[in-house]
């Protein structure tokens, strides 16, 4: 009833359950974790238009999809037509899917008038969405807020230009970008947007385990839902929300989930290095790791931590002892 396949343009997904752009969070190693869990798409980090433009050579790792389950939608982000027709023509090459991010709060991307920003500006949003979709060969989407604030509320209208401007499916997250992450996610307005377009909606904001799943189809009727901090040290959430809707109960021991962490921490030496790989994986084994017995003593300990063997021996001791 809940899981199905969903048609995004020329693009069928395998189910409706799907992984959220996050910066700093999705790249190729934290995609292929959540991918042995099959979600039905998955997300790059945002990519700028501008560093594509520009032949950024960092920006450009971020289209790494080395054995990667397909499909993959890669998000770009950007205010600047020229720079965004660019990037769509140069992604269409990589992608399954083309994502704009109309929705990213963070102040060092709306200062430059990109993200959420463009919520106040919906003539040109529409134009940014006119000029991808005529550079892209594969199908595009639109990720926006419910609004920038309070006072400016422009989903529903948002997603009117963004259908008009020849979008193929939009993803609502029913915060305004006042609110950041905090407060409750307003699935009323997502219902809204629901109602408002014929092309498929992803809602998105506070879902993260089965129940949620099923509260947010039925009070919105969206077509998928999308998962961002749900993931989070939880990739095989995607499996177990599945599995729960058939009402199959579902386990991960901590011997898996010690080699799933081993796995990302190995893929992410391959693609970064072992000391920036490190590093990065901190913020993950925390998420890993919360809520088990003497967490907060291991993280400590593990974030002094600077190579690799030492950092496995840390982890496999452990987890032997929770």
């Amino acid at each position: 009833m809940y899981i199905r396949k969903i048609k995004i343009g020329n693009v069928e997904l395998n189910n409706n359950i799907v992984l959220a752009p996050m910066a700093g969070i999705t790249d190729r190693a934290f995609r292929l974790i959540c991918e042995k869990f099959n979600p039905g798409l998955v997300y790059t980090e945002m990519i700028s238009a501008k560093g594509l433009f520009y032949n950024d050579a960092k920006t450009k790792q971020l289209l790494n999809m080395k054995d990667e389950k397909r499909p993959i939608a890669v998000q770009i982000f950007g205010s600047d037509i020229e720079s965004m027709g660019y990037a769509a023509e140069y992604v269409s090459d990589y992608a399954d899917i083309i994502d704009i991010n109309m929705g990213c709060p963070a102040p060092k991307v709306v200062k430059n008038g990109d993200g959420s920003k463009l919520l106040l500006n919906l003539e040109k949003a529409r134009a940014i969405i006119e000029e991808v979709v005529k550079k892209s060969k594969v199908p595009v989407t639109v990720k926006f807020r419910k609004g920038w604030d309070n006072d400016h509320i422009v989903a529903v209208e948002m997603a009117k230009v963004a259908e008009q401007a020849g979008a193929s499916a939009i993803t609502i997250h029913g915060r305004t970008r006042a609110e950041f992450y905090s407060g409750t996610a307003d699935w009323d307005i997502i219902k809204e947007v629901k109602e408002s377009v014929s092309i498929p909606v992803i809602g998105n904001g506070d879902v993260k385990s089965s129940e949620d799943v099923k509260e947010i189809f039925n009070k919105t009727g969206v077509d998928a839902i999308m998962i961002g901090r749900g993931a989070l040290g939880n990739p095989w959430c995607f499996e177990q929300i599945k599995q729960e809707l058939k009402g199959n109960e579902f386990f991960i021991s901590n011997e898996q989930k010690l080699s799933l962490i081993l796995d990302h921490l190995n893929m992410e030496i391959d693609d970064k290095g072992e000391k920036v790989a490190i590093m990065e994986m901190r913020k993950h084994i925390s998420w890993y790791i919360k809520n088990t017995k003497d967490a907060s003593k291991i993280r400590d300990k593990i974030n002094q931590i600077t190579n690799k063997d030492e950092l496995v021996k840390t982890l496999t001791e452990y987890f032997e002892k929770i």
